[in-house]
């Protein structure tokens, strides 16, 4: 059995609400997690038997993913895994940023010590992290950080919202690990250090212009990537 076929199906004793939400759960995760890689055939009949369900839940499983964007419907293949494109970076960044600036500005009027705190706490861990090479952590803390600014902001909405963009961030920093992420972790560093400084001194200025330089440099540095790749 492939460690694919080893994760989903470890994933089938985790079962909850209805099939068609438990398969659907279980690929979208995998999808996330690069476990399912872009391009990778999602063959109904395999996957039913995987996961131990019939072929009518993973069939509503994969239209759901499909109107999500997570799997495409491939002539004379059948459903594949999306890839991970040029414009779906874009626009995770673009969303993210618009996001951001108005998170950090609500989470810095109603920032308190312990808020505060808490956001120190995290940015100390990824500096050990950071130190200490453990960059997978980082990423996780880093998931971490931002979702903080998000619940801070108390605004339940842009909170969620912010929790979706980063799911598809998590796809795209693990297919892209190496050839990007563990090389922009140091300077992504100085830049959370930065924003956090902002918000402690309510300098809205500056905030707003360090949140539209880590989102941008974050997608200059995958474009500048892919554009090597393509070369």
């Amino acid at each position: 059995m492939s460690s694919d076929s080893t994760s989903l199906a470890r994933r089938a004793s985790m079962r909850h609400r209805t099939k068609q939400e438990f398969v659907y759960e279980t690929l979208r995760e995998a999808i996330m997690r690069c476990e399912l890689g872009p391009g990778r055939r999602l063959v109904i009949d395999e996957l039913a038997r995987q996961l131990e369900v019939s072929a009518i839940p993973v069939r509503e499983a994969l239209q759901l993913l499909q109107s999500e964007g997570l799997v495409t419907n491939v002539p004379h293949v059948g459903a594949t895994v999306s890839p991970v494109s040029r414009e779906s970076i874009d626009e995770v960044f673009t969303i993210m940023e618009g996001l951001e600036i108005v998170a950090t500005r609500s989470a810095a009027l109603r920032m308190t010590e312990d808020g505060a705190a808490a956001l120190e706490e995290i940015a100390a861990a990824m500096d050990e992290a950071l130190g200490t090479g453990r960059n997978d952590e980082w990423a996780d803390l880093n998931s971490r950080f931002h979702l903080a600014i998000s619940r801070l902001s108390a605004m339940p909405m842009l909170h969620e919202m912010t929790e979706r963009v980063l799911s598809r961030w998590h796809r795209i920093r693990r297919y892209y690990f190496k050839g990007v992420l563990v090389h922009r972790i140091p300077q992504a560093q100085e830049e959370h250090r930065a924003l956090l400084e902002a918000m402690k001194s309510k300098d809205f200025v500056t905030l707003e212009r360090m949140v539209k330089q880590h989102n941008q440099g974050a997608r200059l540095a995958y474009a500048d990537y892919l554009q090597g790749q393509s070369e």
